[in-house]
């Protein structure tokens, strides 16, 4: 059986016949919204839990826009001329409106990226800045949570006369599912707020995981935190495999999200009747699979259906390399991640993105990892806690050869888009 993975912008696609007990987990198909742009401009009208857009605008006279950055694939250049029209209808002045890129702690956006993310019209046309979640002199300091969590939030954001939010909703492998108030946190949140956000306290608790809202401390403080900075109104949208929109949800920031977050579970939600032995996955495909910092995200959503002691075979591009420097002198520094988690549970130790290596510390505490990449050569990914592997076809067959030939075998192509879970 010939399977297509995501991977990069071209896709790979791999012969499984090797496989004698294969099953292949897949979003549900979802017709796209026809007319999607009317429909984000009815939704705007006509929101989930608050006033209209147009009448929250009125009587505004700035407004700061917040949208991911390119590794999120969020159709913004379908989402933001209706918003954009809406706010300016109402009053607000276009030198006046700020669309901000929401990086949290990832490089600033460039300038091909921005025309990428929201086409040239608005590129060319309007005012676009991204976070520096690094320089915490461009923040704003509001208060300390009953965690012991310190907000601080992009000064450009708080300081606007309206808040808006842009986002997808899709699984996430620390708050559940990203869209709504994880635009803003970590988002446009400082190095001191993302830094205590991602600590062992909350990544270790049991609830911190993909598609896990209820209970879940990651969650319920990267909201607590976006509604301390505020947020008159989201636009959050689904997408399906062709990263077409499916469903759109727009109004007030919790109950607007908390409706998407159904239609993502409905559309995501997959189910495996036992572990696999085997499960064969991606990085999701461009943009999320540039990055080794970000394929451990298609190791992480993978996790529920995995047996311990299994193995995830895992193909990602990694056009980019291996993510920011601090991640990867991280990589090179620790031999030992066990080592590694005891140095992180002091409080005193802190690295950038050391959050990445403890997702990964958690996949490797209960599978393998074979990674397949044209984008980093071999002895150096074999260096960073994964085996490398020439081909996934080979891949398949050595963990055959150690599993057994009848192996169950899952294969997830869309990698960390799906939600799979045991039933």
């Amino acid at each position: 059986m010939r399977v297509r993975l995501d991977y990069g912008k071209v896709g790979l696609e791999v012969d499984l016949s090797a496989a004698r007990n294969l099953t292949i987990l897949d979003a549900k198909i979802v017709e796209p919204i026809p007319q999607p742009a009317a429909a984000i401009a009815q939704a705007i009208e006509h929101p989930t839990g608050s006033l209209s857009l147009r009448e929250i605008a009125v009587g505004k006279r700035s407004a700061c826009i917040v949208i991911c950055d390119i590794t999120r694939p969020v159709p913004n250049e379908v989402i933001l001329p209706p918003v954009l029209d809406t706010i300016e209808s109402a009053g607000i002045p276009r030198e006046n409106i700020l669309i901000l890129i929401a990086t949290g702690l990832h490089r600033p956006s460039t300038t091909d990226e921005i025309v990428e993310m929201v086409g040239s019209s608005i590129a060319r046309t309007y005012r676009i800045e991204n976070h520096f979640g690094k320089d915490l002199s461009e923040h704003t300091y509001l208060g300390l949570t009953p965690r012991g969590v310190p907000a601080w939030i992009d000064r450009r954001y708080v300081e606007a006369d309206l808040k808006l939010a842009i986002g997808l909703i899709e699984p996430h492998l620390m708050a559940g599912f990203s869209g709504g108030r994880k635009v803003i946190c970590p988002g446009i949140a400082g190095i001191d707020t993302i830094r205590a956000w991602h600590s062992p306290a909350f990544l270790e608790h049991p609830r911190a995981g993909c598609g896990m809202v209820e209970g879940n401390p990651v969650h319920e403080e990267n909201t607590r935190i976006a509604q301390m900075a505020g947020c008159d109104f989201i636009v959050n949208v689904v997408i399906n495999g062709k990263r077409q929109i499916t469903s759109i949800m727009a109004g007030d920031m919790v109950k607007a999200w908390e409706k998407g977050v159904v239609d993502c579970r409905r559309q995501l939600g997959v189910m495996l009747d036992r572990p696999a032995d085997i499960v064969i996955t991606s990085g999701a495909g461009y943009p999320l699979d540039t990055t080794f910092y970000q394929s451990v995200k298609g190791m992480t959503g993978v996790l529920p259906i995995v047996r311990e002691g299994g193995t995830i075979i895992l193909a990602a591009s990694l056009s980019e390399g291996i993510g920011s420097p601090e991640f990867e002198n991280l990589l090179h520094h620790w031999r030992d991640l066990q080592a590694f988690i005891r140095q992180i549970e002091d409080p005193s130790y802190f690295v950038m993105d050391q959050w990445q290596l403890e997702e990964l510390a958690k996949v490797r505490r209960q599978a393998r990892v074979k990674m397949i990449s044209d984008g980093l050569p071999a002895d150096l990914l074999s260096r960073f806690f994964v085996e490398p592997a020439p081909s996934v076809e080979q891949a398949l067959a050595d963990s055959l050869a150690d599993a057994g030939p009848d192996a169950m075998v899952a294969v997830v192509p869309k990698g960390p888009y799906l939600l799979p879970t045991l039933a």
